[in-house]
């Protein structure tokens, strides 16, 4: 697996990550390639995660090289002091285009792994910003102030405009330039059409914190190939 390492000191490594990789090894199913390991192996010590995301969503996350930092930092995600910030591809257009989903978050009552929102959930919120938008689909910056488990799909959800390729909030339907080219024609080579995306268009994009010592870190990963090449589509394309 390929490291994009966005900053590093003797206390902690923040790195891109690709869509796909999992923080850490699943419960049932210890894995090698998971990043605390291959991070591990990178640096010949061990590190210490600090947050996840969803092993589809990519971008910014931390990990503590030392026990101090770590425990250091956990109470600064604990406590709501880290700036958290991310991209999304959502499907269709708010009909706000700058707000506040306050809605409490809770696990479906019946589907395991699913999230709802619900009176009874515990108290949620994320502000979310329109950047970009066409015919079909939105670019929403989202900014999270509490962080639960798939807070941000299940409140573009609710809004209506679920994350593109969702398969458990939204349709799962890949992005396909087929939606936004008219008259789109397949080449003589191709049997079938290739989806520019085929996993949840989310993006974690910056993280903002201050160290122990009071130095400020602010790290950015930029949108992936993937998701930049749909943008680039949708601007060519969609009107």
């Amino acid at each position: 697996m390929k490291i994009e390492i966005i900053f590093q000191d003797d206390d902690l490594i923040i790195i891109n990550k690709p869509a796909g990789a999992l923080v850490i090894p699943e419960r049932f199913q210890p894995d090698d390639t998971s990043l605390n390991k291959v991070l591990e192996a990178l640096l010949q010590h061990r590190v210490w995660v600090v947050h996840r995301l969803d092993r589809d969503t990519s971008g910014v996350v931390c990990f503590a090289k030392n026990e101090k930092t770590h425990k250091y930092l956990s109470a600064l995600f604990q406590e709501r002091e880290v700036s958290k910030t991310y991209l999304a591809l959502a499907v269709g257009r708010p009909s706000i285009e700058e707000g506040s989903i306050n809605k409490p978050i809770m696990e479906h009552p019946v589907i395991k792994g699913k999230m709802v929102t619900n009176a009874k959930g515990k108290p949620s919120l994320t502000d979310y910003k329109v950047v970009q938008q066409w015919a079909l689909y939105s670019l929403i910056e989202l900014q999270l102030h509490t962080g639960r488990t798939h807070q941000i799909r299940v409140h573009l959800q609710a809004l209506g405009n679920p994350v593109v390729c969702d398969d458990v909030y939204g349709d799962g339907k890949p992005f396909l330039l087929s939606n936004i080219k008219k008259k789109f024609k397949l080449s003589k080579q191709e049997e079938e059409e290739r989806p520019l995306l085929n996993r949840l268009a989310l993006h974690a994009y910056q993280l903002q914190f201050k160290k122990e010592d009071g130095t400020p870190i602010n790290a950015v990963a930029p949108l992936p190939k993937d998701m930049a090449a749909c943008i680039n589509q949708l601007n060519k394309w969609s009107k």
